[in-house]
């Protein structure tokens, strides 16, 4: 069989077809900073890091992907927000920009240029382009306006704004709309090949479907639509089944979904209208053995993998800090045994 490159692995498996094997994307965001022997902190502060530690991440695990993502608060903080960091995990969101609902109606939305932490994504995303010859799919990250918000007002405020003042919350929408595509494009400008659509509070994990379906598909469907790039959704470990046919149909071609669902149950789903990308469990993945790591990955190809449409990945788009080495080479060299079309499983007696 012809062997493919990464692009063309990937292109072919979400055109519904089968490449030569599974196509797998390995987001390991804060292992690079292992790879260089820095702390966490040190790793984001320049773009010639991160991307030095994603192309030395490639090269050791041989997955199909490039990532210019840094961290969920870099956008947080454009809008004014603090960032945390941690020693052994990833910076996580502090204080939340906005203290009170009423101060919506003066937002507007932040200049990519005046945020330093973004235009650090922005170099990341040129240097991956240049030392990746178009040969390897660079995925780029921006959270939806829908999903922003727990960063702006924190989670209990803007539930009671999602659900008691519909005035403020389309006012809201439409300010994060313009800052979510002027930020996508810029990524794609830059060098991202798609645009990973951030989007946990649209899982029924988070809220009841008939909700999502008059406030965040509107929203999706409206800011998709705007991007000037194929884009993935992704729902950071929530729920997907109960709302697979409206995430069908925002303009989306590719879902991450969750290891709380049976993914030869999500893949039967999706049906040709969406790829899944997914669902090992990144938590539990901490404490997998190699032989572990090697069974789930088995078995995923074999429920997801047929027909093309998948893409193997952990189930929120981020491996934790503390997955060792080890077991990452483990699904690596499983990928690379086990993915390979004709799978096993339709060519035994």
């Amino acid at each position: 069989m012809k062997t493919y490159n990464s692009m063309q692995r990937v292109l072919t498996s979400l055109s519904h077809q089968e490449p030569d094997r599974v196509p797998f994307f390995l987001l390991a965001t804060l292992h690079g900073a292992k790879e260089l022997g820095m702390g966490i902190r040190e790793y984001f502060s320049r773009a010639e890091y991160v991307a030095t530690g994603q192309l030395r991440l490639r090269a050791k695990y041989r997955h199909d992907c490039l990532s210019g993502f840094h961290f969920a608060p870099q956008e947080i903080e454009a809008w004014g927000g603090e960032v945390i960091y941690y020693d052994d995990g990833p910076p996580n969101s502090g204080q939340p920009p906005l203290g009170r609902m009423d101060e919506i109606l003066h937002l507007v939305p932040p200049r990519l240029e005046d945020s330093a932490g973004l235009q650090r994504t922005l170099a990341t995303l040129r240097l991956l382009k240049q030392n990746s010859g178009g040969q390897v799919p660079i995925l780029g990250v921006v959270i939806s306006p829908f999903s922003l918000p727990v960063m702006q007002l924190g989670f209990a405020t803007y539930l009671d704004l999602l659900n008691e003042r519909p005035d403020l919350f389309r006012r809201l929408m439409t300010v994060n709309q313009e800052f979510a595509v002027q930020w996508a494009n810029a990524q794609l400008e830059a060098g991202a090949s798609a645009i990973c659509y951030f989007d946990p509070v649209a899982s029924p994990t988070i809220i009841p479907r008939e909700l999502y379906e008059t406030t965040g598909f509107q929203v999706a469907i409206e800011t998709l639509a705007r991007i000037k790039g194929p884009t993935a959704t992704h729902l950071a470990s929530g729920r997907c089944l109960g709302i697979m046919e409206l995430l069908a149909r925002t303009g989306t071609a590719a879902l991450g979904v969750s290891s709380q669902e049976d993914l030869a149950e999500v893949k039967a789903a999706a049906a040709g209208r969406l790829s899944i990308i997914g669902n090992l469990n990144g938590i539990e993945m901490r404490r997998w053995s190699p032989q572990e790591a090697r069974i789930k990955v088995q078995e995923a190809i074999a429920k997801g993998g047929r027909g093309g449409g998948y893409i193997l990945a952990d189930n929120h788009g981020e491996i934790p800090w503390q997955v060792p080495d080890e077991v990452l080479m483990a699904i690596s060299d499983a990928v690379h045994t086990f993915g390979n079309y004709p799978l096993a499983s339709d060519t035994a007696p």
